[in-house]
């Protein structure tokens, strides 16, 4: 039963939207009668609500992620250097970390002239089409061992599908300390990103995206690079969530 709420629950992923009943059992593939007594179910435990004919997420899933204690130490960890990032380059800020292939985003922040991204909040991108999943595999011998036995995802036309191309990549993001991407997740849009370690490993990375002709890796590398280091210095420290050490502690 807890494998059927799983899978009912799981429906809503990747766009969490509002479905009606008969949508929940087309995606599930769970019968009717089933799903209608799981979502009731739900609905009285507060992971889902019910409004008029459609069922949506509840508040108390948001409450519960909220507790993810790694993740959310992390992300109040980074967000004051998030915020200065955004405030020195003006353009859309992510922090994620790995999840198998997938690069999930803790954090996001962006103006009101950032250009449409496929990423969100809690989402999740390959980490072969993004700037930030780059980072992250350069950097995680495990995920990297596997790029010839995985067909890389292919989300735009500028997207790196051939597993030699991509570890040319992550040998030159092992060498700066940076990963670009150039419209590999969504056309218009390109990304430099750096990771983040506690000690030996990275365990997240951070990047700004900007529209494509206005993209300037070496203009916006520097304000990366100092909020990568900063963080990574603040984790190796064991910090307080939210205070930052001075620039010149080193």
């Amino acid at each position: 039963m807890l494998d059927k709420a799983a899978l009912l629950l799981d429906a809503f992923y990747p766009t969490g939207g509002e479905f009606r009943l008969s949508e929940l059992v087309a995606r599930t593939g769970l019968p009717k009668t089933t799903t209608f007594r799981l979502a009731g179910k739900l609905v009285e435990l507060g992971l889902l609500e019910h409004v008029q004919e459609h069922y949506r997420l509840g508040n108390h899933l948001f409450e519960l992620g909220s507790l993810v204690s790694r993740r959310l130490d992390l992300r109040e960890t980074a967000l004051p250097f998030l915020q200065d990032l955004f405030e020195s380059t003006r353009q859309t800020v992510h922090f994620g970390v790995r999840d198998g292939f997938d690069v999930v985003y803790v954090e996001r922040i962006h103006g009101h002239d950032s250009p449409a991204l496929p990423s969100r909040i809690g989402g999740r991108l390959p980490l072969s089409c993004t700037a930030i999943g780059k980072a992250l595999l350069a950097f995680c011998k495990e995920a990297a061992c596997d790029l010839d036995t995985r067909e890389l995802p292919r989300l735009t036309p500028y997207s790196i599908t051939d597993p030699a191309a991509l570890r040319t990549a992550l040998e030159q993001i092992q060498v700066s300390g940076l990963a670009y991407e150039e419209q590999e997740a969504a056309v218009g849009v390109s990304c430099i990103a750096a990771p983040v370690f506690a000690g030996a490993s990275a365990v997240a990375a951070l990047s700004v995206a900007v529209p494509q002709q206005q993209f300037r890796p070496a203009h916006l590398a520097p304000a990366v690079r100092t909020a990568a280091l900063g963080l990574s210095r603040a984790l190796r420290n064991g910090m307080t969530p939210g205070v930052k050490p001075p620039l010149s502690s080193e």
